[in-house]
């Protein structure tokens, strides 16, 4: 076994304690979800008994994560920089993890707009917390307030629009696959 595997070894090893320690399951627990020994697992997670392919993808399906989570071990691209478009005042970030969904962070210093005619509707999901100031998020015919460290999650199919109560504030959205693609079609 070389370094590497050993490494990853210890690594998939942790996954597994850590994952089980997470869902607060005893060894008992896992052992009647994934049909191994209490024992077993014990050495398992201790490095006492060797990592075994077919109680890997046991192991993985009782922990609701797949082989792939378990022994990925490329940590070496951790950070992202932001895409700048200064034009629109908007930071994004890839998700690296979902190349589909993006993060936004945006500076808003008008209203949103007074007529529902001026709203966006396209297919997709948003979420969207308030980094500063207060945000006025519309979504159909209701108005909602969004202050200084408060969330909103909305299906984008409902027509919406954001902009900022007064002064101005700062959001970070993010945004699936679709809701990504409507607002790139919004702003061209």
């Amino acid at each position: 076994m070389t370094q590497d595997d050993g490494e990853l070894d210890s690594l998939v090893r942790k996954r597994l304690r850590a994952l089980r320690v997470a869902q607060g399951w005893s060894l008992d627990e896992l052992a009647s979800r994934s049909r191994i020994s209490p024992s077993s697992l014990s050495r398992i997670e201790n490095g006492q008994r060797r990592l075994a392919l077919d109680q890997l993808v046991t192991l993985a399906r009782a922990l609701d994560t797949s082989l792939d989570q378990l022994v990925e071990a490329d940590t070496d691209d951790v950070i992202a920089n932001p895409v700048i478009d200064s034009t629109h005042g908007l930071m994004r970030w890839p998700v690296k993890a979902d190349p589909g969904m993006t993060v936004m962070r945006q500076r808003i210093t008008t209203p949103p707009p007074d007529h529902p005619a001026a709203m966006r509707a396209h297919p997709g999901h948003e979420w969207l917390v308030v980094l500063s100031g207060t945000a006025v998020l519309m979504l159909g015919h209701r108005r909602f307030r969004v202050e200084t460290d408060q969330a909103a999650e909305f299906p984008t199919m409902l027509p919406h629009a954001i902009g900022t109560a007064g002064g101005p504030c700062e959001i970070m959205g993010i945004f699936d696959r679709e809701a990504r693609r409507g607002h790139q079609t919004d702003k061209n």
